[in-house]
């Protein structure tokens, strides 16, 4: 049972009320110190919670925030970004053996394996003459010179679940900490009325495989760092508006006396949850007022909603694209797009086409506007499924694949207009310079000025970091 200190005991409660005027000027206040500490150039010291009190750059930062368009479901590398000829040749055939022996394949094992060619052509895009499908005509005509391609990603885990868990969290295993909870963790928000980390998710064209919320959490960081969901339709966070006849005076009130309670028991309990709660009352009473404006489309000029096809915050892939680049100039740190529809076992030619279309146009058209607003060298962007998909056939299809996909970045740093590795004439192993999901993490973190194996967390009996014990910075991408 918990003890109150012997001077708390004699105030009574009309004395309380009367005394707790101080908590929107303390709150205030809170909230200016975090701010000018987060800004401090110094390392070492550390926040009450036991976060950093300092950004960790360590290094020169090229990039100030993420936008990470999630492409969920797996899309196929084959029909999009990694063109090959001899698929094309061997269509219809028998898989090579020596390619596949031994190998984890998710619903074909046992089955008679053939080679699908490649469903839609590619042309070259651009001076720089990017490969890209004809399914993708906006990435390809309006930004091919913009992105660098990586044709040699891999990962570790065949199945949907499990391969966004390890693109997002560096782990197989549930529980630790996202990428975005990462890097809000360690380099805080620009954002004073937005949390740092902010999801939002689309569906359209093809099987969506569901997203599980524990995709954007904090594991054992503190809880004020896990990322917060947008909603697609209605308002966009729970609760956003006031109960009817509560002003926003009467609900300053309310919360500033929760707050008064929050901090007298801080006092006793330095516990860093209760550090989270009085940050998120005071983060919900904000954006209570920063989120209606945010999603209200409307001072955007025609020319900018045609750019992305957006008709206005409907849940859309185009919408949610246009939001992030909203969220971007608010100083919010990671920006994590999902769109669920790539998971294509079965008519891959329709279904890729179709999920395409969904995508392609506001893939494009971020670039292009953060661009032309000059904000693109200080955002990276990052298109990428959770693993690709076999040159084998399923049906009219094709099953996971995790030896050899690709994905696409620009801005931030990163070298536009190349194309990196490559993966064998068939599609199935990465070849040459191969980048695994912990280099992707690596990489990210030293374009936001951090050293990977510098940003770590002791829990569970020792130091964790989001790369674990692996990853290297791909050089060759950064410009």
């Amino acid at each position: 049972m918990h003890r109150l200190r012997p001077d708390c005991r004699t105030v009574a409660r009309r004395t309380f009320l009367a005394r707790s005027g101080w908590g929107v000027g303390a709150a205030a206040l809170a909230l200016l110190e975090e701010a000018t500490a987060r800004g401090a150039a110094s390392l070492g010291k550390a926040a009450p919670d036991g976060s950093p009190s300092a950004p960790h750059r360590l290094l020169p930062p090229r990039a100030k925030r993420v936008i990470f368009l999630c492409m969920a479901g797996g899309p196929s590398h084959l029909e999009t970004l990694d063109y090959k000829p001899r698929l094309a040749a061997l269509h219809g055939q028998p898989m090579p053996e020596s390619l596949t022996r031994g190998q984890p394949i998710a619903q074909l094992q046992g089955q008679q394996l053939r080679c699908l060619g490649p469903q839609h052509p590619f042309r070259r895009w651009g001076e720089s003459g990017a490969e890209i499908s004809t399914v993708l005509p906006h990435i390809g005509a309006k930004i091919a010179d913009d992105i660098c391609i990586v044709r040699s990603l891999t990962t570790k885990a065949i199945n949907h679940d499990p391969a966004h868990t390890f693109m997002n969290t560096g782990s197989t295993i549930s529980g630790r900490p996202s990428m975005g909870a990462w890097l809000w963790y360690g380099l805080g928000t620009e954002s004073a009325n937005l949390p740092g980390f902010i999801v939002l998710v689309s569906a359209g064209g093809g099987q969506g495989q569901p997203i599980a919320s524990r995709q954007w959490h904090s594991g054992f960081l503190p809880t004020r760092y896990q990322g917060v969901h947008f909603h697609s339709h209605g308002d966009p966070v729970l609760y956003i508006n006031r109960p009817a006849g509560v002003s926003l005076s009467q609900q300053r009130v309310v919360i500033d006396e929760i707050q008064a309670l929050n901090r007298l028991r801080a006092v006793e309990d330095p516990d860093p949850e209760l550090a989270t709660r009085i940050e998120q009352y005071e983060m919900a009473f904000r954006m209570q007022t920063s989120v209606p404006r945010l999603v209200d489309f409307r001072d955007e000029s025609p020319a900018t909603l045609a750019l992305y096809g957006a008709s206005g915050g409907d849940g859309s892939f185009a919408a949610n694209c246009l939001l992030a680049r909203r969220l971007a100039e608010q100083g919010v740190r990671f920006i994590q797009l999902y769109h669920r529809g790539w998971d294509h076992h079965g008519g891959i030619r329709e279904g890729v086409r179709e999920t395409a279309r969904h995508v392609d146009q506001a893939s494009a058209a971020l670039v292009l506007d953060l661009k032309q607003r000059g904000m693109l060298d200080e955002t990276l962007v990052v298109w990428a499924g959770e693993f690709g998909r076999t040159p084998m056939a399923q049906g009219d299809g094709r099953d996971h694949h995790i030896k050899g996909f690709s994905m696409w970045m620009a801005g931030g740093g990163v070298r536009p207009g190349v194309t990196h590795g490559a993966t064998d004439e068939l599609g199935y192993h990465a070849v040459d310079q191969p980048v695994e999901v912990h280099d992707l993490h690596a990489t990210m973190l030293h374009l936001l000025g951090i050293d990977h194996l510098r940003l770590t967390v002791r829990a569970q009996g020792r130091e964790f970091r989001l790369t674990d014990v692996h990853g290297r910075v791909v050089e060759n991408v950064l410009a």
